[in-house]
């Protein structure tokens, strides 16, 4: 499966903008299309999957890692298989919002919402490719590290187990945080019956208060 960016949902990049008002018009929305088109336009989006077992224990087959915390035991109690996924939209699209922060910050503030909406879509459309490929077979939501009591350090493994650096070339900080930093890491379960739908968004997660994604103003994926 291929990564796709067909379109950057605008209600989305609104939220993400924390835009609260009426319609957009005029040179505002004239401006929101601007950054949308130049980010799609900008982007290289790649990501890289594998499909796992899971075994009782908890670990993924073939494997030596076991996803860290009760919240993802949990969401994943009714799975016998478990996808990692990581995704980029690519340093080409790091570089364009770095460069709009050094000459004009309103801009660069759109072009940061419009590529964590866009880094969404690009796992929506995975995972909408990923349920065809797997029917009849369910899939839970996404659920990434530093989301709920799963630890930011499990990057590191999903980072080893699907080489990540070397298929898409995203790399860790030393706090764990991904660089470039429009791409996520998740897991997300699959089972022969349907999954509910969790509660989405920061204020849904038992971390907000000491997330190291919210301390710089980003998000885990989780969102």
């Amino acid at each position: 499966m291929e990564a796709r960016l067909d379109r950057i949902p605008r209600g989305d990049v609104l939220q993400y903008l924390r835009y609260r008002g009426s319609e957009l018009g005029g040179d505002s929305l004239a401006e929101l299309e601007r950054c949308e088109t130049l980010l799609l336009q900008t982007a290289r989006p790649r990501l890289v999957w594998r499909l796992f077992s899971l075994e009782e224990d908890g670990t993924l087959a073939g494997t030596d890692y076991l996803p860290a915390g009760d919240d993802i035991r949990a969401f994943l109690s009714d799975c016998d298989g478990v996808v990692l996924l990581a995704a980029t939209l690519g340093a080409e699209a790091e570089a364009l919002i770095r460069r709009a922060a050094g000459r004009d910050m309103a801009e660069a503030v759109i072009l940061d919402a419009a590529g964590s909406a866009a880094i969404e879509r690009v796992c929506d459309n995975f995972c909408a490719d990923l349920a065809d490929a797997l029917a009849p077979r369910y899939l839970t939501d996404r659920f990434s590290p530093g989301y709920g009591d799963m630890p930011l350090s499990d990057q590191r493994a999903l980072f080893r187990v699907l080489d990540i650096s070397r298929r898409i070339g995203v790399t860790l900080s030393e706090s764990a945080l991904m660089i470039p930093q429009k791409s996520v890491t998740a897991l997300i379960g699959v089972s022969d019956r349907p999954q509910p739908k969790r509660a989405r968004g920061c204020e849904a997660c038992g971390m907000r208060e000491d997330c190291a994604y919210r301390k710089e103003g980003k998000s885990c994926g989780g969102n």
